[in-house]
């Protein structure tokens, strides 16, 4: 297999598993919403964290190689606002793991902002899913 199809089904598959595991940790924080959204960092749920934190540190070096070899300047608005948006929401959903491992060991929070953290990057991620899949150059 060549590189750039390599590096594309890497990327897509980082950007699927990402969404899906976020869809499936929102699903079961609503499911079991009596218990708290801590439930979510729990043990059989902590490889679902780490799944996603490796996707979301692959992601920006995927993404960067395979704007090299296809040789767009990275200068185009769409990979700037791509590359912001990420930014943002990768830092909500690394505030958002700390926020919920406190709310784990039991210190105080408020969920309304966890859960405005929550939102903000699932928001983000599918901002960029789009903008990746239009590509508006």
């Amino acid at each position: 297999m060549e590189t750039l199809t390599t590096l594309k089904v890497i990327h897509m598959a980082a950007t699927v598993l990402l969404l899906l595991s976020g869809l499936g940790l929102a699903l079961l924080a609503w499911r079991k919403r009596s218990a708290g959204p801590a439930i979510t960092v729990q043990r059989p749920w902590a490889f679902v964290w780490l799944l996603m934190g490796i996707c979301l540190i692959s992601m920006p070096f995927t993404g960067w190689w395979l704007v090299h070899l296809v040789g767009w300047p990275l200068g185009q608005t769409w990979i700037l606002g791509s590359s912001l948006l990420y930014t943002v929401a990768a830092l909500c959903w690394f505030w958002l793991v700390a926020r919920l491992n406190r709310l784990r060991k039991g210190e105080g929070g408020s969920l309304n902002f966890t859960l405005a953290l929550a939102v903000v990057s699932l928001v983000g991620f599918v901002a960029i899913a789009g903008l990746m899949g239009a590509k508006p150059v």
